[in-house]
């Protein structure tokens, strides 16, 4: 009878010991899948930071013109962002996760998502006329907006992977770490439209622009990405 009794605690230790065995086990995966993601991801997401900041920078003297290219490069490489961190998170497969091959899935094809609307962003950022003033600032009001809802969509899915013991491992990332140079999530760090260039809605191009920031919201990335895809790769 004593014999069973010590029996009993004695398999509960085991399968207490096999239960701590499997957590160290899908830990390591959970930080070796984030390892690849944030170092694949680290330079996306710091550019699109920098493409973000950008549409929101104010540069005295410069013309509707070559504002208009200024923002279209930016757009361009917001899209590309968005495409590198998918593919990024792609290339390291399903995390070891509950739904995890949805969880991937689902956040490269909204980071896709995002990458095609910028590159429709851009296509019709190029179609504005620089010759009238007025028709270009209400052109840029529009653009602005949509570039906040796609940095909105990046964010939102690079925030998928912040959760949980998948984002604690991707925390742990130098390229995810919240706070750091390359954390986002998307895609970006501020939320506000591109520069706008001001003076009298004339036909003719003023001589510079004026109020602006940045779109994009993180975390991230910042993006994302940029994400901010936060804490996690996140670029917008």
């Amino acid at each position: 009878m004593n014999k069973r009794l010590l029996a009993v605690p004695a398999l509960g230790a085991l399968l207490a010991f096999g239960a701590v065995g499997c957590g160290d086990d899908n830990s390591k995966q959970l930080e070796s899948w984030a390892t690849k993601v944030c170092g694949a991801a680290k330079d996306p997401i710091a550019q699109a930071q920098t493409a973000l900041a950008d549409t929101g920078q104010v540069k005295t003297g410069e013309v509707p013109a070559d504002l208009q290219k200024r923002l279209s490069a930016d757009i361009g490489q917001l899209a590309k962002t968005n495409q590198d961190i998918a593919a990024a998170i792609d290339g390291a497969g399903a995390p070891k996760v509950d739904d995890g091959g949805t969880l991937q899935k689902d956040t490269v094809a909204e980071l896709n998502k995002a990458a095609d609307g910028y590159l429709d962003v851009q296509k019709k950022l190029s179609e504005l006329t620089v010759d009238d003033q007025s028709k270009f600032a209400d052109g840029l009001r529009s653009v602005g907006d949509q570039i906040r809802q796609l940095s909105a969509l990046s964010t939102q899915a690079q925030g998928k992977l912040q959760r949980g013991e998948l984002g604690a491992a991707m925390a742990k990332q130098e390229g995810c770490k919240p706070g750091s140079a390359a954390a986002a999530p998307t895609g970006g760090s501020t939320d506000s439209p591109p520069a706008t260039p001001t003076g009298t809605p004339t036909g003719t191009p003023a001589a510079g622009a004026t109020d602006g920031a940045s779109p994009a919201a993180s975390d991230p990335a910042a993006a994302p990405a940029p994400t901010t895809p936060a804490a996690a790769p996140s670029a917008s």
